[in-house]
């Protein structure tokens, strides 16, 4: 493997000049230049990160913890600051987890152990911030969604703004009855969701039945499908997560209830193949890439020493297709 100092001999130059040139150092001229570039792409030489760290005396590394991450939320946040972050110059390493304390402190230790600059957590629940709690963290902490952690930085999108979307969508299609199916009650976003669904539903006067508890996945969202298609009286579904609401689809579906002549479903995320449901989902879209270049951006503006707050809650936006339409005039009867 090619060295700075094979770079060096092929151009004709000493060590110091070909760093000073992979650095980008203005004062080094241009014929210079261009033969280190020529002997660097000759070599195949690839700078080394750890005698670049012992060199200036840090990392270009961030430690990132990605909690559910087979889910599209997380894995789309994942992506796109992992993304922005390598456009901005930063390694990541990442840990993918579960949800135990024990897990998150030690996945933590580890990536602290690497001398990162910063941790980024995507996906924090409760247990997640118990196992940063007391770590004593001398480096930023940034995190996707809101929590309690002291001295933590939050970048996320408002989901509890989405759902009031999602709810204000439905009434103005005449439904006076909302079914919220929600997301798992330890998880930030599913709350927040939650709670911009009752907010919105007691603010339009509207009636907000117990809400149905699930689990992110289209499995909960069929059975659950097919508990409201046998009981006959749902004219609308706000959906905590697109996948959810595609288990409701099949459900309807299966079962003869028409969507959205019987019954309007709303999703959120609007993941790539919501487009493709059948019939295509109207569903909040969250912007997963601008949500990892604000990470980035506010991570930069960190460790420049740069003050300031957190920039403000991402708004996400309504998507509408074929999945919600008028309110019937009066509920079904019981179909199964």
């Amino acid at each position: 493997m090619a060295t700075i100092f094979d770079v060096a001999a092929a151009a004709g130059v000493s060590h110091q000049t070909v760093s000073r040139t992979l650095k980008g150092d203005p004062t080094v001229r241009p014929a210079i230049r261009e033969r280190v570039e020529a002997a660097v792409e000759h070599l195949g030489y690839r700078p080394n990160a750890a005698a670049r760290a012992l060199a200036s005396r840090r990392t270009r590394t961030i430690g990132l913890i990605a909690v559910g991450l087979p889910l599209y939320g997380p894995s789309s946040t994942t992506h796109g600051f992992n993304t922005a972050a390598h456009r901005s110059g930063w390694d990541v390493s990442i840990a993918a987890l579960e949800r135990s304390a024990s897990e998150v402190r030690h996945a933590a230790d580890a990536l602290l152990g690497q001398d990162v600059q910063a941790l980024v957590v995507v996906g924090p629940t409760p247990s997640v911030t118990a196992g940063l709690r007391d770590l004593g963290l001398r480096v930023p902490l940034l995190t996707s969604v809101r929590t309690d952690l002291p001295g933590a930085h939050w970048v996320g999108i408002d989901s509890e703004a989405g759902a009031r979307m999602a709810v204000r969508h439905l009434a103005e299609l005449g439904h006076r009855s909302i079914v919220h199916v929600a997301g798992p009650e330890d998880w930030s976003e599913a709350q927040d969701r939650e709670s911009g669904w009752r907010a919105e539903c007691a603010r339009l006067g509207l009636e907000a039945p117990v809400p149905l508890r699930g689990d992110w996945t289209a499995e909960t969202g069929y059975a659950i499908g097919q508990r409201l298609a046998a009981e006959g009286t749902a004219t609308a579904v706000f959906s905590a997560n697109d996948q959810t609401a595609l288990g409701l689809l099949a459900a309807f579906r299966e079962a003869g209830v028409r969507v959205p002549e019987d019954v309007s479903v709303v999703g959120f995320d609007d993941q790539p193949e919501a487009h493709f449901f059948a019939p295509p989902l109207t569903t909040v879209r969250q912007d997963f890439t601008g949500l990892g270049e604000r990470l980035t951006a506010l991570l930069d503006a960190l460790l420049a020493g740069e003050e300031g707050g957190d920039p403000p809650a991402q708004a996400p936006e309504l998507v509408v297709r074929r999945s919600t339409g008028p309110s019937p005039a009066r509920p079904r009867s019981a179909i199964m």
